[in-house]
């Protein structure tokens, strides 16, 4: 017989008698718990007996971890006005950090009709505790900060040193090759993209395609049983750890601006069958028609109390329980927009920024997303960093020619002030990129100057139209020398200012060795070959990616690069004195012309040290087609420490370079 239980916490709650359920719903009439067998099928069906502010619960004592369970919710119905409670429809608790069994695209998981869905949908499963967390977090400090997005599956599928049925696994992500590689790279900070479980698109679906990255979530505490081979929270806990121990932190990208039930003619698989208008925003007037401020159909109502309550104990749980580090927040806008626009001070973003529970862990935003007012570049609270799209596209324009782009490239260089100094943030808070999963990677990026999407079905109409790429003289594949020659300085030359400039570096998987999409800029449904990491490319181009090695110990190596404050001249910090000077490949001060109409630079960096001594590095910029001489500062002993073109001479106060190519020259006095 099931008991009053209790309405907190949220979830199902098991102990050494019995499991509690409680589950939200401000809408039902009447709330059923539905127990399924271990073969998913449906064993019984319990009322829950009590209701507290909105909050169902009961206590089912003999009720153990294991235990497959859903809800189904009776109440209105009228589409029009925004209720959706349907009880033909089997619910996932949104609190449940487990799932088992597959979704399937079949008329019942739609709440227009009486079919049971119960066969179609993942069932919850109750967990128990997990038990002291024994993570060791790395806690790597900002201004050691580099991240690497990779996707989980992905990343390992055609791995040679992962076992098959480790592959597109995280299992396979904890792979001692894998881990070895990453540390010798040189990485910090391994960002996943999401894990949280999803489901695949219906028009993917009819394609014959799948979601690869994963920016459909069904459920924001269970990982995806996609990336398990048992227990998923278990083997995403083993990789956490694993990762750990190698070093380096786990940043999680995490997507709470939408679901996978997508608009109203969606699947009703959680939120929608539960209270409709709690959880998703609609049009003001008009409650059937949802807000779709993310393009996905529907956007999550981070205006409700009971909506800010999930994502914070989402967020806790992943950085408590599960040992995440941090989090990158996908279309972040969404979290702080009213029905009146985006608000820095929104409480959502105050109350993640303000969490004593998550006060060591990272958190970034990717300020933008398709709605109203939606870029938001440098508007986050103090304690987020930002994915800075002014750097890559700044940066790309550059090296590919584009005139009157060297004032704009300074900036970026020197940790965009001009975004997030006025807020109070230091230049970490730039996260800096050339290419991530959305776009170009970095070898297409020199090979392609148009989009080759046809893969994915929609006539070539997806994906970014406007890429600031080139191709050097041929689209795709190329076997002239010169091209490739060309395209691999450029590479370096575009990596080399992602690891030199201000800010918090930022790598996409297979970048450090040419992995190529074959001119797909938005592989979200190509799970595939297309998409997956081509491993023997590391091999083809492993003098390329030790180059890349040597770069980010470099940038390691050199305080310089890696500064916590803006610099606008001259600072006196509590170590001593940093400078800051440009320089005109001529060795003048740079004028405004020099700034417009010139694509040679040289910033110069300089510490003299209170304790004695003097540490100088200068970076220095040819992006013409020109061969050119740059003066450098006189009575420094310099010494070449990197050079793109593997051709540039250091002579007596002068550095020869080619065209395109960047170098970095540094001097270490006492």
């Amino acid at each position: 017989m099931i008991e009053a239980g209790r309405p907190s916490p949220l979830g199902a709650t098991p102990d050494a008698e019995g499991t509690n359920f409680a589950v939200f719903s401000s809408i039902a009439d009447r709330v059923e718990l539905c127990l399924f067998d271990a073969a998913g099928h449906e064993a019984q069906r319990i009322n829950l007996p009590e209701r507290t502010d909105s909050v169902w619960h009961g206590y089912l004592p003999g009720c153990g971890p294991g235990q497959l369970y859903g809800y189904r919710v009776h109440g209105p119905y009228d589409a029009d006005v925004g209720h959706r409670c349907n009880p033909a429809q089997l619910l996932l608790d949104p609190y449940t950090k487990a799932l088992s069994g597959e979704f399937a695209w079949v008329e019942a998981v739609f709440d227009t009709n009486s079919h049971d869905s119960a066969p179609h949908v993942p069932k919850s499963v109750v967990r128990g505790p997990c038990g002291p967390p024994q993570f060791v977090l790395p806690r790597v400090p900002w201004r050691d900060t580099i991240f690497y997005e990779a996707n989980v599956r992905g990343f390992t599928m055609r791995h040679p040193a992962v076992d098959e049925a480790d592959r597109g696994k995280f299992d396979g992500m904890r792979n001692r090759d894998v881990l070895d590689y990453l540390k010798a790279l040189g990485i910090t900070s391994l960002e996943l993209m999401p894990v949280h479980a999803f489901i695949d698109e219906h028009h993917l679906v009819k394609k014959g395609l799948r979601n690869f990255w994963g920016y459909n979530s069904i459920s924001f505490f269970a990982p995806s049983p996609r990336y398990a081979k048992q227990d998923a929270g278990a083997e995403f806990c083993d990789m956490v750890r694993a990762i750990h121990d190698a070093g380096m932190e786990v940043i999680l990208d995490v997507v709470y601006n939408h679901t996978g039930e997508g608009g109203g003619s969606g699947p009703s698989l959680c939120f929608r069958g539960l209270d409709n208008l709690t959880y998703y925003s609609t049009e003001p007037g008009a409650p059937g028609s949802y807000i779709n401020d993310t393009g996905c159909g529907n956007t999550v109502n981070v205006d409700h109390p009971q909506v800010q309550k999930l994502i914070l104990e989402s967020l806790r749980h992943w950085h408590v329980d599960m040992g995440v580090d941090g989090f990158r927040f996908d279309l972040a806008p969404v979290l702080g927009r009213h029905n009146h626009g985006f608000s820095s001070n929104h409480p959502m973003l105050e109350r993640i920024s303000a969490d004593a529970e998550l006060r060591d862990a990272k958190l970034v935003a990717e300020p933008w997303d398709p709605g109203p007012g939606g870029y938001q570049l440098g508007h986050f609270p103090r304690n987020w960093a930002e994915w800075n799209d002014r750097f890559r596209d700044s940066v790309r324009r550059f090296w590919r020619g584009d005139e009157g782009i060297s004032g704009e490239l300074a900036q970026r260089l020197r940790g965009s002030a001009d975004v997030f100094e006025w807020s109070g943030r230091p230049p970490l808070a730039s996260v800096n990129f050339i290419s991530s999963h959305d776009g170009f990677t970095l070898a297409d990026t020199v090979s392609y100057e148009q989009r080759h999407n046809e893969a994915n079905g929609e006539d070539n109409q997806d994906g970014h139209a406007h890429n600031f790429s080139c191709n050097y003289g041929i689209e795709g594949d190329a076997d002239d020398p010169d091209i490739l020659a060309t395209r691999e300085r450029q590479r370096l030359n575009m990596l080399a200012t992602v690891l030199f400039s201000q800010g918090t570096p930022l790598l996409l998987a297979g970048d450090e060795f040419g992995h190529s999409q074959r001119g797909n800029n938005n592989a979200y449904a190509q799970d595939n070959e297309i998409a997956w990491i081509d491993w023997k490319q590391a091999e083809t181009d492993a003098a390329f990616l030790d180059k890349v090695r040597s770069l980010i110990r470099l940038r390691q190596e050199t305080p310089l690069l890696r500064l916590r404050e803006y610099l606008h001249g001259r600072l006196e910090t509590d170590t001593g004195i940093v400078e800051i000077e440009w320089f005109s490949a001529s060795g003048d001060a740079m004028s405004e012309h020099a700034w417009s109409g010139e694509n040679q630079l040289c910033l110069v960096l300089s510490e003299k040290r209170k304790t004695g001594g003097r540490s100088t590095a200068a970076i220095l910029i040819n992006g013409s087609t020109d061969d050119c001489e740059f003066r450098l500062p006189e009575s420094i002993d310099w010494q070449l420490a990197f050079d793109s073109s593997a051709v540039a001479r250091l002579g007596a106060g002068t550095l020869s370079m080619p065209a395109r190519s960047i170098a970095l020259t540094i001097s270490r006095e006492g």
